[in-house]
């Protein structure tokens, strides 16, 4: 079903009853409550699944960051006649509220003004909760980073526990995990018609006692159940296994895990959106600002303002993120003419000042390459196609980067193109004229990488390849930076205590650090994300492929000294002389305590 254009001019999604009557509407069919403040751009979540439902010719709402000790800061609008939708906002709301040390956050970069305490703890939970006390009997619909990585029993780093599925809190009707286009717009055309929420891809549900027992789930893999994994630290590796299996959305299975004599019911995936719906989705009238209620400076939206979304999904599967869970394995690029569409859009703005800031994704240079296309792929249950090796399957197009990099800096008014998200350098090295078209034309002075660690098994417990990898991308940009005439600065972040690295192993990054002389901008400290591999390693302290102890770091003191070994001060610093290649610029290292 194609989502409709309006032909009206773009309005912002209402947020008062005083801007419902602005559009003549006197009820939302659908109303939609964030942890986020409203950004109408297509980087926010709320707002690209208020968009595809307006383009649908529904009724669409958002209340943004509620007062969640008051059931009625969510009636502003009256009640929705379809269903609730809720979200936690980008982030998962602990990681947005707390800190690798458990320590309140000083800026919350989603709440106007980086004001923090505009969104509880566990923010899905309590929103559904809210709002079934508001709107009795109304379906509710929960969805967002948050809720795809807590779909099955999980591990929440900072209450240092294992949680059931968010659904059993949240006591709400449907889970939806993912990207979420395609389960939403068939989610409201089933409660417009009162149809079951049942066999939805990309979905999950959790049926009630006498369901449970009476369910044929010959067809399903069944999951360590909530007891099983309690009892059992093991049993978190074995589920994530299962569920990382099961994510290809042309072979996946149902999957059902046990909350007692409640099952958990999860559908296989959705498909991916191809491209020419990718292009729909992000054609949608965005106004690419915030909510003119907003007085104070949002710091997300400074960061993404200028951006452009050119690819989703992500082969990659490194062990401690969840993007792959929640935007998929398999890649879809945009159309060329559909991203110039966009830039062109962007540079009619008063704002716009001549330069792109990004032209990305989870991993920009991942542009143009396909997967999930060849009858392998459709069969592929691997949770990377990039680890170990580079999967035969992936078509590396080598060209299609490039040639949209060049279209877009060409246009009028504008004066520059950066790529600001992650490059995969193992697949950058298969692509020379990428490194070349970067290091000349896209690179601010600064071009971030991440090899994350520099020791062979950490980085093989990370899914990241080895650290010849990283020093032969770093060769590689600096003869093209050199050979250019251009001095640019490499910046490198590295993970400190991921499960299995000790202070032996660090100090071989210590040692590299030391012995080039730089001066690290940033030291990531390792956050287990829930459902992620890397959590099931740090909550069980086994090793994920081959299930044998390791040490894992724990407490603030021991965390600290892997932190330490890389401030600084520690080390001397360094500046090649201009031309002569890469140059290490002194810069102030970010502590993330």
């Amino acid at each position: 079903m194609p989502i409709k254009k309006l032909s009206t001019k773009s309005q912002f999604l209402p947020m008062t009853g005083a801007e419902m009557a602005a559009r003549g509407w006197e009820e939302l069919d659908v109303l939609i409550i964030s942890g986020d403040a409203y950004i109408d751009h297509p980087s926010f979540g709320p707002a690209v699944i208020g968009r595809v439902l307006e383009g649908d010719g529904w009724r669409v709402g958002i209340i943004a960051q509620p007062d969640w000790t008051d059931p009625q800061s969510l009636t502003v609008m009256g009640r929705p006649r379809l269903f609730c939708g809720i979200t936690a906002g980008n982030l998962d709301s602990m990681l947005s509220n707390y800190t690798a040390a458990r320590r309140k956050r000083r800026e919350d970069a989603y709440s106007e003004g980086g004001e923090t305490n505009r969104r509880p703890n566990l923010a899905t939970i309590v929103y559904a909760q809210l709002a079934r006390r508001s709107f009795p009997k109304l379906p509710l619909i929960i969805g967002g980073i948050e809720a795809s990585l807590r779909r099955v029993v999980h591990y929440d780093y900072w209450q240092d526990k294992l949680r059931p599925s968010i659904l059993q809190d949240a006591r709400a009707d449907l889970l939806v995990y993912g990207m979420g286009e395609r389960a939403i717009r068939e989610i409201a055309r089933r409660t417009e018609k009162e149809e079951s929420l049942e066999g939805i891809a990309g979905t999950a549900r959790l049926l009630g006692a006498r369901e449970s027992e009476s369910g044929n789930f010959v067809n399903c893999v069944i999951l360590p159940s909530l007891d099983e994994c309690r009892a059992d630290k093991g049993a978190l590796i074995r589920l994530t296994k299962l569920v990382e299996r099961e994510q290809n959305p042309f072979c996946g299975k149902p999957l059902v895990q046990f909350h007692g004599e409640r099952a958990l019911y999860i559908e296989p995936p959705a498909e991916q959106l191809n491209s020419e719906e990718l292009d729909r989705v992000y054609e949608l009238p965005f106004n690419r600002i915030p909510h003119p209620s907003y007085r104070s400076p949002i710091p997300a939206f400074s960061m993404i303002r200028d951006s452009v979304t050119v690819v989703r999904g992500c082969g990659g599967g490194c062990s401690f993120c969840g993007l792959g869970l929640h935007q998929g394995r398999f890649l879809s690029s945009r159309s060329e003419d559909s991203i110039e569409r966009e830039v062109r859009r962007m540079t009619k703005s008063s704002n716009f000042k001549g330069t792109v800031s990004d032209l990305g994704g989870p991993t920009a240079n991942l542009y143009g390459c396909r997967n999930g296309i060849r009858e392998n792929c459709r069969k592929c249950r691997r949770a990377s196609c990039l680890f170990p090796n580079l999967c035969p399957h992936l078509d590396i197009d080598a060209e299609a980067a490039v040639r949209m990099m060049r279209r877009i800096r060409a246009l009028e008014k504008v004066k520059h193109v950066f790529i600001q998200s992650g490059i995969r350098m193992d697949v950058a090295l298969r692509m020379p004229e990428y490194i070349r078209e970067l290091a000349r034309h896209h690179t601010s002075g600064h071009l971030k990488v991440a090899p994350e660690h520099l020791h062979p098994i950490v980085l093989r417990r990370m899914r990241k390849p080895g650290p010849e990898c990283f020093e032969r991308f770093r060769k590689l940009f600096e003869k093209e930076s050199r050979e250019a005439g251009r001095e640019q600065y490499l910046v490198p972040y590295f993970l400190t205590n991921f499960p299995g690295s000790t202070p032996g192993e660090m100090k071989i990054v210590e040692d590299f650090v030391r012995r080039e002389r730089w001066k690290l901008r940033q030291v990531q400290d390792f956050i287990p994300l829930p459902m992620t591999p890397a959590a099931a390693m740090y909550y069980s302290g086994l090793d994920y492929e081959t299930e044998t102890p390791m040490h894992v770091v724990r407490g603030l003191a021991e965390r600290r000294g892997q932190m330490r070994q890389l401030r600084p001060e520690t080390h001397g610093t360094h500046k090649r002389k201009q031309g002569a290649g890469l140059v290490r610029k002194k810069q102030k290292e970010k502590l993330d305590f």
